[in-house]
């Protein structure tokens, strides 16, 4: 019998994954930390407890959170965790804040940031990335501004990040804006932010599309 080739070398398969971690604000969250099972009740239970259910899912979502937010929490919530898949969801509330509080990110600030938990979680032997794109379904007059006027900027960074990274990218902007021009903006997500039971919905299917061939892939 010849001796066992590691993995990781050409032509050669990596094991599959048991430990899947998404990281990211109010739409990862959805309440994960007054759930028993840490999971919440939007996208990651849909995922866990469909084509996930054979993996360990760890929902680190916290509301509210920008990319700064995540980086104070990224070694205890991510790296600690020691995931094989890492998805990351974030930069809805980079441009909300413009708009609520007065806060505004630059999308250099933005990529700076993401950049570098990105890195980290690579060199800490996470196997996987899957970014998903931060997005607005617009519901008012104010919300239909954002995009031109600074999410478009942030999406973009995802987009290279995602490229530069080798990560899978689940187009979450363009997939919902296309299933709102069909049933409504509201249907998806009441504030144009929030996804409702049917926009979560819509986003594990996106999420599982886009990533599952890479996530089980044996």
């Amino acid at each position: 019998m010849s001796p066992a080739t590691p993995a990781g070398l050409p032509g050669v398969p990596e094991p599959a994954p048991t430990h899947v971690l998404l990281v990211g604000d109010s739409v990862t969250d959805c309440g994960r930390r007054a759930d028993p099972e840490g999971l919440g009740d939007g996208y990651v239970r849909l995922l866990a407890e469909g084509p996930l259910r054979g993996c360990r899912v760890t929902n680190r979502g916290v509301g509210g959170d920008k990319a700064v937010d995540l980086a104070v929490r990224w070694q205890a919530d991510v790296l600690a965790e020691r995931p094989d898949v890492l998805s990351v969801a974030v930069g809805i509330n980079d441009t909300w804040r413009r708009y609520d509080r007065g806060a505004t990110t630059p999308a250099e600030a933005f990529e700076a940031t993401y950049r570098g938990l990105l890195g980290s979680a690579l060199a800490a032997g996470v196997r996987r990335l899957v970014l998903v794109e931060p997005f607005v379904v617009p519901v008012t007059a104010e919300q239909e501004r954002w995009w031109d006027e600074d999410l478009g900027a942030k999406v973009a960074v995802v987009h290279r990040l995602a490229a530069e990274h080798g990560a899978v990218l689940v187009p979450a902007g363009t997939h919902l804006a296309a299933l709102a021009a069909e049933h409504g903006a509201a249907a998806l997500a009441a504030d144009g932010v929030h996804p409702t039971p049917a926009g979560h919905r819509a986003l594990a299917d996106l999420w599982w599309a886009a990533a599952g061939g890479a996530v089980l892939r044996d």
